[in-house]
């Protein structure tokens, strides 16, 4: 063909192998690098996660035990006003299909950091020493306070205290903050089977249920209940300006986050979500009065 000495090849030539199912030990290859992957980089801004510097809540978890950068989260939910600061239309679209819509639809996560003996940094269960982020050990995490355990950990405890299934119905106590959590607050990091998804779902069905988000939060979007109005003593609304509003300005919750970068995105997003808030109330007041 052509005269350059070439020859056209044939389908036998070009197809040598028939098509395989691929093998155990390749499925369970892929499986690892996915969960590697997952458990090292977010999925909306595909930025490593700072796992280790979990005393400034950088990486938190939704209600399906997908694990994302705390700083990412701040971005989807601020504004896009500023066309510099504007969040990627990638990042945004796999934002959208996630259920966050605020700050109070995750938990940060609070990982327990050791070395071994080369003085490697890994994050461990603090029960059972286990590393965790790779695919022997499961891990899980306690909602609302957010410490991470290895999920065979929580099971040798339940059964050393001899936990019965309507004990575990009722409040136990984290190990680490003693804080008192039920047992469908327990939320495996990036399950993988339809058994643990659907436990999920129902959770999150009947949390809602309830009016409560994912970290036990009040969840007022459902709600069309008159928002009470903060009024001073003299019946006034506290505009920040007296001492209970300072006080308040002063205790909230971006004065408790060291990271004054991530300080100062919480505070925004805190007051954006304030503000649509308010604009959303006097919306429900005005369709009242219509009716």
């Amino acid at each position: 063909m052509g005269n350059d000495g070439g020859s056209i090849p044939k389908r036998r030539e070009l197809v040598k192998n028939a098509a395989r199912l691929p093998t155990a030990t390749e499925i369970k290859e892929t499986l690892h690098e996915s969960l590697t992957h997952a458990w090292t980089h977010c999925p909306l801004s595909s930025q490593p996660l700072d796992l280790n510097n979990s005393n400034y809540g950088v990486v938190v978890s939704d209600w399906r035990g997908i694990l994302y950068n705390y700083e990412s989260i701040l971005q989807c939910l601020l504004p896009s006003s500023d066309d510099s600061a504007a969040t990627p239309e990638a990042q945004e679209e796999a934002f959208r299909q996630t259920d966050i819509r605020g700050l109070k639809d995750v938990v940060k996560l609070r990982f327990t950091v050791r070395k071994d003996e080369k003085g490697r940094e890994f994050r461990a269960c603090p029960v059972s020493l286990k590393e965790l982020g790779n695919a022997a050990t499961r891990a899980v995490y306690i909602v609302p306070c957010g410490h991470v355990f290895a999920e065979v950990a929580m099971k040798e405890l339940q059964a050393a205290e001899g936990c019965s299934e309507e004990a575990k119905k009722e409040q136990q106590h984290c190990p680490e903050c003693s804080e008192p959590f039920e047992e469908n607050n327990i939320i495996p990091i990036l399950p993988s089977s339809d058994a643990e998804l659907a436990k999920l779902t129902t959770r999150m069905e009947d949390l809602k249920s309830k009016g409560l988000s994912h970290s036990l939060k009040k969840d007022k979007s459902g709600s069309k209940k008159k928002r009470k109005a903060e009024e001073a003593p003299n019946g006034e609304k506290d505009n920040g300006n007296s001492k209970k509003g300072k006080k308040e300005k002063e205790t909230g919750i971006e004065s408790r986050i060291n990271n004054s970068m991530t300080a100062s995105l919480t505070a925004r997003v805190l007051a954006e979500q304030e503000k649509n808030s308010k604009r959303r109330k006097v919306t429900e007041r005005r369709s009242e009065k219509v009716r």
